[in-house]
């Protein structure tokens, strides 16, 4: 297991316990989450080492790398994720200020593929293998791995996180290339979960949004803030994801062995809630400028 001593915010020193997760999806192991003492960032700590985590990727109903509709949950995922990238792209024809664009953790190459058709010039970067063997099959796009990032020029004009931030273990490392391959004026486009939105708080420890240990930091609107401030970066929007809040809430009460329709009232719930303010929906999408 793998210990971080610093947190990766602020560099506090100090994590009381706040939550202990099971992993639901591949290994049934139960991650501690650990909140900072000095900025309240929460994060799973210890953590596997980092060349056994691939292997708690490694499962069929782990969707954002696999095309399955084999269960409800699945197949929902598939149907609603054909309005997402319809709304994804026009988000990004709205906020682009030209045509190049990096999608970091781009998984089975959906939302690329996408761009490419809109004519948009695209670069993937994917870490998993079998991902990227679903992107080129599937979809058409061969995405780099991911020691081939340095080698890219810079000048993106959009670089995408679609629920990967929370993935990545030399975090300030990560976002420090990230920025430096952006063009003057670039955006960095972040969608994370939100664990202090309505879902989160009713679920807890079963709050699908914790994903452990594959999701080894959770994002609240002021941690992450206060993270790109450090790295220069302004907050200019932040934005709703209202669907992941009934996909997290049917997947959480599966979890909890309850039934799908009580988990979709819950989303409902959860984004009647978050229609009153204060980013409190259960996933958000944060777009971050250089100051």
């Amino acid at each position: 297991m793998l210990t971080i001593s610093r947190c990766p915010v602020c560099d506090g020193q100090s994590f009381p316990p706040f939550l202990t997760c099971k992993d639901f999806t591949v290994s049934e192991e139960s991650f501690p989450i650990v909140s900072c003492s000095d900025c309240g960032f929460l994060f799973t700590n210890p953590i596997p080492d980092l060349d056994v985590l691939g292997n708690y990727y490694k499962a069929e109903s782990y969707v954002s790398h696999t095309s399955s509709s084999k269960g409800l949950i699945n197949f929902l995922y598939q149907r609603v994720r054909k309005i997402t990238l319809k709304r994804k792209l026009r988000l990004i024809q709205r906020i682009a200020k030209g045509n190049r664009i990096l999608d970091f953790g781009c998984g089975t190459g959906h939302f690329l593929a996408r761009l490419q058709a809109a004519k948009f010039d695209v670069t993937g970067v994917e870490p998993d293998a079998d991902a990227r063997a679903v992107a080129e099959k599937l979809n058409g796009i061969r995405p780099l791995q991911r020691h081939e990032l340095s080698s890219l020029q810079p000048g993106f004009d959009v670089i995408t996180l679609w629920h990967v931030l929370e993935h990545l273990p030399d975090l300030n490392k990560d976002i420090s290339e990230l920025i430096a391959l952006l063009a003057p004026g670039g955006t960095l486009l972040v969608a994370v979960p939100n664990p202090t939105s309505g879902d989160a708080e009713l679920y807890k420890e079963y709050w699908a949004g914790y994903d452990v240990p594959r999701h080894l930091y959770h994002f609240s609107p002021t941690v992450i803030k206060r993270l790109f401030e450090k790295h220069g970066m302004e907050c200019s929007a932040c934005l709703p994801m209202p669907f992941d809040a009934y996909y997290v809430s049917m997947l959480s009460e599966k979890h909890k062995g309850g039934g799908m329709l009580r988990g979709f009232f819950n989303g409902w719930k959860s984004n009647r809630r978050a229609r009153k303010g204060g980013d409190k929906w259960s996933s958000q999408i944060y777009l971050f400028q250089k100051k």
